[in-house]
């Protein structure tokens, strides 16, 4: 099977069982969304989701958290992973985006990444989930699924990865095959024991097929 031929299968399959798929961040404004991104980072959704509404609350912009101080932002995130770094990341960025971008979050991945917490993952949720624009956002389980999967071949970044997915997936479908890649990661394609019984990608699969010459 060819890697034309690879993606072809695993988009048709996804396209057919999987024709929503979106964050599970919770959010209403392009601003929230930044904000929630930010704290996922080695955080589940679902940990996030917990947290945010009472943040939202208390911060509903750019601008009213970029006066609030970074012990206040502390406290109502504390339960999230690296609670201190990530504190000072949102007071840094939502001043920056306040005075820098008139509280408008930019939709261009260069100028998202500018701001203070923000890396190229990151700027592509955003320019993808928010703009619709073609950025494939690698985390963990695009890495992962890509490489078991066989549609990248011994990737060894997460940028080499994401030129590899941007190359072969049509441009329109990019803001929602990061979605597939993810849920498909997050619930079936587990990290230490994927589900391969449960799996409708076996057939295209390299991960599966060289497991069943192993003959387990």
């Amino acid at each position: 099977m060819t890697r034309q031929e690879r993606f072809k299968h695993i988009i048709e399959y996804f396209e057919e069982h999987m024709p929503v798929a979106e964050t599970e961040l919770e959010y209403t404004t392009p601003f929230e969304l930044l904000v929630a991104v930010i704290l996922s980072a080695q955080c589940t959704d679902k940990r996030v989701n917990m947290v945010t509404p009472k943040l939202f609350k208390h911060f509903p912009s750019a601008e009213s958290l970029a006066t609030a101080k970074v012990e206040e932002i502390y406290d109502l995130i504390k339960s999230i992973s690296y609670p201190n770094n990530k504190a000072k990341h949102l007071s840094s960025m939502a001043k920056m985006l306040s005075f820098q971008f008139g509280g408008e979050v930019p939709s261009e991945r260069e100028e998202l990444m500018k701001l203070p917490g923000v890396g190229r993952k990151t700027a592509n949720v955003i320019a993808s989930v928010v703009f619709d624009k073609p950025a494939m956002a690698v985390d963990t389980h695009v890495f992962r699924l890509s490489n078991r999967l066989g549609l990248t071949t011994n990737s060894k970044t997460p940028l080499q990865t994401e030129e590899t997915l941007v190359k072969y997936i049509p441009a329109h479908l990019i803001p929602k095959a990061h979605h597939w890649l993810i849920l498909h990661g997050r619930y079936v394609c587990l990290a230490r024991k994927p589900k391969c019984e449960e799996c409708g990608l076996t057939p295209y699969c390299r991960y599966y097929a060289t497991q069943q010459r192993k003959g387990e």
